[in-house]
């Protein structure tokens, strides 16, 4: 005979043929379950690297395939692989050398750990820079159309501080500036869905993953820094202009540059 066992507020025992339902009125605590969702490329990627560290394949100071060889191995994307590295290195499992490559530190089970709960918890840097690639330039059209000039002369003053910072030794306050200028530019569209929408996507970039994420690739093409923060000065001047269509080619035209660094196609093969 077989015996199933239900609990159900109110009722008691019924039996059904060979086969007895118990149900009583207590209920029990339901169980818990977690939202399945694919693993993102990178996490598989950074697993992948971590695997071949633990089996000997890749010892402590020994240089790490190229980004590209790397990406054509897995059958990804070279942003893809920039992503997982970012991860890596952000717990310190993988130190990059600029110019030189990506170098294996001293792992332990712990900083992998970190490393892929990091790559899973976090936004997707590729997903951050494409949302932001579709709704940045429609924010850069809105603030110059909409903006005051106390607005405008915001902007303007923290493209001076993003100038002065452009070189790789100031990132970190480089990093923080530009992530001012493009909260400045929500503002000064005054458009609060708009708002609600973007903020979200910028402040990303005080995750650890993203942060490496970009550092990682400045540091690879140093004069990209400055040729960034110069985009970022012709948005601003196309903001004081009410010029809504340059401030939108302005943004778009720094999202481009932003995707070229990010798609390795500067020269590196690092």
């Amino acid at each position: 005979m077989v015996l199933l066992v239900l609990r159900c507020a109110g009722h008691g025992l019924t039996s059904v043929g060979d086969n007895a339902i118990m149900l009583s009125d207590r209920l029990t605590s339901p169980m818990e379950f977690r939202k399945v969702r694919p693993t993102k490329a990178s996490t598989e990627v950074a697993a992948q690297i971590l695997e071949a560290i633990r089996r000997g394949s890749f010892a402590p100071e020994s240089k790490l395939p190229s980004e590209a060889e790397l990406a054509q191995r897995m059958g990804v994307s070279r942003p893809t692989i920039r992503e997982a590295l970012s991860g890596l290195a952000a717990v310190g499992l993988i130190e990059a050398r600029v110019g030189i490559g990506n170098f294996v530190r001293q792992p332990t089970e712990r900083l992998a750990h970190q490393a892929l709960l990091l790559l899973e918890s976090e936004a997707s840097c590729l997903e951050i820079m494409e949302a932001r690639t579709a709704l940045d330039p429609a924010v850069a059209e809105l603030a110059a159309r909409k903006r005051s000039d106390a607005q405008a002369e915001a902007l303007e003053q923290i493209c001076v501080k993003l100038t002065s910072l452009a070189n790789p030794a100031s990132f970190d306050e480089y990093f923080s500036t530009d992530k001012g200028f493009h909260l400045a530019l929500v503002d000064a569209a005054r458009n609060s869905l708009l708002t609600a929408v973007v903020v979200p996507l910028i402040n990303t970039m005080d995750e650890r993953l993203y942060r490496e994420f970009t550092r990682e690739y400045y540091l690879k093409d140093a004069g990209s820094i400055g040729e960034v923060a110069d985009l970022h000065r012709e948005v601003a001047a196309a903001v004081r202009a009410r010029l809504t269509v340059q401030a939108r080619s302005a943004m778009r035209a720094h999202w481009e540059r932003m995707w070229r660094l990010v798609q390795g196609d500067e020269g590196s093969s690092s």
